[in-house]
């Protein structure tokens, strides 16, 4: 790029890949606030989808290896340059599999969920786990004769007549976690302080191009602060970065989406740093409410994930499903409350912290994934100037800063430096 090239940068999509996009590039050593304009659009709020929701699990054995070992590395500097341990509750910590067998809940444990469907009524049992997917975070196993290692001491908050085993999948200093939603803000914020602007409410309409439409050439959306006026803004470069809407402003990209249920409970004591992968065995009739429905209810086996947090906060999340088609925006999710009660339930069966802890959100979001290939898709579209950056799951925070890191060098260097990406190029499937 040419020293004094004038750049107007848009990034479509305040979550993490949006986030860190524009801190990246605003931080870029040939960045010059001067020259070149950073521009974020977000039709609603920072980290209002997946990147506000997620479980912020960071991991050197995650998914794609072409991008992981370097953003576990960009995490950590963050960290240290930031005070990430205090700003976004940056933290090593271990990570396990667990087998367990859950105890049979009592009335007084369990809340009926409210009815939150668009047809009136709640999911029924079967088809819940009839449209379960899985979020495909945890590897394959390894056999349990081999693996097995011993109860850790500081897992004391799982009930001892539960626990079967517990297989390590990664230690301090393979496995490291953020607040998501945390994380996110503060990346958009020290954007902000270098020159980034971040445009809350701007929904994106449409990309627009140059007449031979071999380039871009300015992005037009709605403001929600105005009326819903339509503003065009000029633009060499765009980034699209709106996970699962990322198909809502580029049609072409082979982006679909799975909804996942998640809750943050405060349990009764401080609880030791784990990440855990649970396989329950839960006991015929488990959350059945009457006896008819206990009959005819089987042994189950469900398989929540479970994050200890700082400041004595856990989350906890079920598999994911497509009954709901993605909403225009993050703001509309719809949010089936029995799904997030069942995950409560769950981890209930296995943990007294947990079972009379306080739940202080039952939430749901939109995980992105790539059709017809393992993902993110990073890079050049083929259009000139409009990148693409999408598709990550459920490893969007894990994967963020690379990613941001990477595009930064597609746009003043020309192409990716810090890591070899040819797999997730998007042109491999656009």
């Amino acid at each position: 790029m040419a020293a004094d090239e004038q750049k107007n940068i848009v990034i479509i999509g305040g979550g993490i890949i949006g986030a860190t996009s524009a801190y990246f590039l605003t931080h870029h050593p040939s960045y010059n606030p001067e020259k070149h304009k950073v521009i974020l659009l977000e039709a609603t709020k920072i980290a209002g989808g997946a990147s506000g929701k997620a479980g912020g699990l960071l991991a050197l054995w995650a998914y794609p290896s072409s991008i992981v070992p370097l953003s576990y590395k960009l995490h950590k500097q963050l960290a240290d340059k930031y005070g990430g341990d205090e700003r976004w509750g940056y933290r090593q910590v271990h990570c396990g599999s667990v087998d367990c067998k859950g105890r049979q809940l009592t009335a007084k444990d369990t809340i009926k969920g409210k009815d939150n469907d668009m047809d009136g009524k709640n999911d029924r049992p079967a088809d819940r786990e009839k449209n379960s997917v899985s979020l495909e975070k945890n590897p394959p196993k390894v056999s349990a004769k081999l693996a097995a290692r011993g109860i850790p001491k500081d897992l004391d908050w799982l009930h001892p007549d539960c626990l079967r085993m517990y297989d390590e999948m990664g230690d301090p200093s393979t496995t490291s976690q953020v607040h998501p939603y945390q994380f996110t803000t503060a990346m958009a914020e020290l954007a902000a302080e270098k020159g980034a602007g971040v445009r809350i409410g701007a929904a994106v309409k449409s990309i627009n191009y140059t007449k031979d439409g071999k380039g871009v050439e300015s992005v037009t959306y709605e403001d929600k602060n105005d009326d819903n006026k339509e503003v065009t803004i000029s633009a060499t470069d765009v980034i699209i970065s709106a996970g699962p809407w990322t198909k809502t402003v580029y049609p072409d990209a082979p982006i679909s989406a799975t909804r996942a249920h998640s809750v943050t409970i405060r349990p009764t004591r401080e609880i030791s740093a784990y990440a855990l992968f649970t396989e329950i065995r839960l006991p015929a009739g488990f959350g059945a409410r009457n006896d008819k429905a206990k009959k005819s209810r089987g042994e189950q086996h469900v398989s929540p994930e479970i994050y200890t947090r700082p400041k004595n906060e856990v989350y906890a999340c079920g598999e994911g499903d497509h009954m709901v088609p993605l909403p225009k925006s993050s703001d509309l999710v719809e949010v089936d409350e029995q799904r997030c009660q069942d995950v409560v339930d769950y981890v209930s069966s296995i943990s007294d912290e947990l079972r009379d802890g306080e739940v202080t959100a039952r939430q749901a979001c939109y995980l992105p994934n790539v059709q017809g290939g393992n993902g993110p898709l990073i890079g050049y579209t083929g259009v000139k100037g409009l990148l693409m950056a999408a598709g990550h799951t459920c490893w969007g925070i894990q994967n963020g800063p690379a990613t941001g890191k990477l595009i930064s060098e597609f746009v003043f260097e020309g192409g990716a430096k810090s890591a070899k990406i040819n797999s997730l190029d998007p042109r491999l499937l656009l």
